[in-house]
This record gives C-alpha cells, sequence and structure tokens, in this order.
C-alpha cells in the first residue's frame, strides 16, 4: 500500500483537498454572507419604499377626499349661485315685461286719443263744409250779409269779454 503509486496519489489528493477546501470554504462563505446581507438590504430597502408608497397612498387618498369635498362645496355654491341668477334673470325679465307692457298701453291710450282727435276734426270739417254748402245753396245774398254782421257782432262781444 505505501508502495503503491496510486495510494501516494490518493493521499496527495486528500491533502490538496484538505489544504483548497478551508480558503474555499472561507471565500465561499463570505461571498454567501456578503449576498445574504445584500439580500437582506434589498428586503428592507423594498420594505421601506412600500411603507412609503403605503404612506404616500394614504396621504393620495386623504386628498383626494379633499378634493372631493372641495368639488362637492363648489359645485353647491355654483347651483346656489346658478339659482341666484335665475331668479334675478327672471326678475329683470318681469320688471321688463312689465314696463313694455305699460308702454303698449301708454301707444294705445295715445293712438286712441289721436283717432279720437282726427275723427272729432274730420266731423267738424265735414259740418263746416256741409253747412257752407247749405248756406251757399239756401240762403240768398241779403241773408248771407245779415248772417255775416250778426257774426262779427257776436266776434266783437266775445272778445270783449
Amino acid at each position: 500500500m505505501l508502495a503503491d503509486p496510486q495510494f501516494w496519489v490518493f493521499v496527495a489528493f486528500v491533502i490538496f483537498i484538505g489544504i483548497i477546501f478551508n480558503p474555499v470554504r472561507r471565500i465561499l462563505s463570505s461571498n454567501l454572507d456578503n449576498k445574504i446581507n445584500d439580500i437582506k438590504t434589498n428586503i428592507d430597502h423594498a420594505e421601506n419604499l412600500k411603507n412609503d408608497a403605503y404612506k404616500t397612498l394614504n396621504e393620495i387618498k386623504k386628498k383626494q377626499n379633499e378634493v372631493k369635498d372641495e368639488i362637492e362645496i363648489i359645485q353647491k355654491e355654483a347651483k346656489y349661485k346658478i339659482s341666484l341668477i335665475e331668479d334675478n334673470a327672471n326678475i329683470k325679465l318681469q320688471q321688463q315685461i312689465n314696463k313694455r307692457n305699460e308702454l303698449a298701453k301708454i301707444k294705445i291710450d295715445q293712438m286712441t286719443r289721436d283717432a279720437n282727435i282726427m275723427v272729432q276734426q274730420y266731423i267738424s270739417q265735414s259740418a263746416i263744409a256741409a253747412t257752407i254748402n247749405f248756406l251757399k245753396n239756401n240762403l240768398d245774398i241779403k241773408e248771407k250779409q245779415n248772417l255775416i254782421d250778426q257774426s262779427m257782432n257776436d266776434l266783437k262781444s266775445i272778445f270783449k269779454n
């Protein structure tokens, strides 16, 4: 056995493995420890990011609720302002309608007065024309002169008074 070269190759192999095993084990364990520490660091970083994300999400939800509340308030104010504007517009419209109705009544009254005056003038002119025609056709010169003299005396008495 001691003379067998295979035995000595085996012994050298075992010694070689024994000598290399310890530094390789240290290198492997340090690399694995470094990897484990990196993974733990990444996990801690990921948990911190997750917690930050939850905080940010909660803040966003809170702001979203505040925005919703503000939107509701703005909508209520807008509806109120719209109703005020509508009320004011209806009041102004009613006032304009009333003014126009009054103006129409005034115009109708004026047109009625004007029409009555025109009818009276037409009747007066027609009566005067008929009277003139009647007097021209039915009176002689002496009666015409008496009528003119009487009219002159009546005008003088009217102007004196």
